[in-house]
């Protein structure tokens, strides 16, 4: 069975729309944004489909564009849309499928319904992003204490930013979750520069050998 994996992160701003190019790379996969907020300025599916290095056809089209870039329940409300939980079906695919979420796990789709409310249907692996900057101990051992009273599936860690030994350490053994490598701060961000340090940080077997 092909795997699939939701990439989430412990706050919105992270770089996890770039970790998440990444891995699609990575696994030559395919990449799915069900829910885009803003689109004054560059969308996180064309973030994607300029960094992954994926054939065209690979970023898979949003169920909803909102104008604003707002969370989600609000800028709908603006648009005059409602969000429908029921309309975020998993796509059949014949590769593995990158999911992301908008911002934190507790992000509002709507005045009743949550992201995490959506990962808990479809219990597919989490891959939590995390800065290593101050701040992510808790925000990370929040996040991963919400995954686990829900008894949504998390595959790891997976942190941004400069190496913070001892944070990571922590979080690492406090939170008793599997780190799955760290992706630095690219400068110059490319295509190239991206699946070189994907190569170089993480462990492509750590999400060909998970199934959901």
């Amino acid at each position: 069975m092909t795997a699939s994996f939701i990439v989430t992160g412990t706050d919105t701003g992270i770089g996890k729309t770039v970790f998440a190019a990444g891995l699609a790379g990575l696994l030559d996969g395919f990449y799915w944004k069900p829910v885009q907020s803003g689109l004054d300025e560059e969308t996180d599916s064309e973030v994607v489909a300029r960094l992954s290095g994926l054939p065209s056809g690979r970023v898979l089209p949003e169920v909803y564009r909102l104008t604003m870039p707002l969370s989600p329940h609000r800028s709908a409300e603006i648009d005059g849309v409602a969000i429908e939980a029921a309309k975020f079906s998993l796509p059949k695919l014949p590769g593995p499928l990158i999911i992301e979420g908008a911002g934190g796990l507790m992000v509002p789709l709507n005045r009743q319904t949550r992201f995490i409310d959506i990962f808990r249907d479809w219990q597919l692996p989490i891959i939590l992003c995390a800065r290593t900057a101050l701040g992510t101990i808790n925000h990370t051992l929040l996040s991963l204490e919400a995954l686990r009273v829900r008894s949504i599936p998390l595959l790891g860690i997976a942190f941004i930013g400069d190496e913070m030994a001892d944070t990571q350490r922590t979080i690492a053994e406090m939170g008793k979750v599997r780190v799955l490598g760290r992706l630095p701060r690219l400068d110059p961000l490319t295509p190239a520069a991206l699946a070189a340090a994907m190569r170089a940080s993480f462990n492509v077997a750590e999400f060909t050998e998970a199934t959901h």
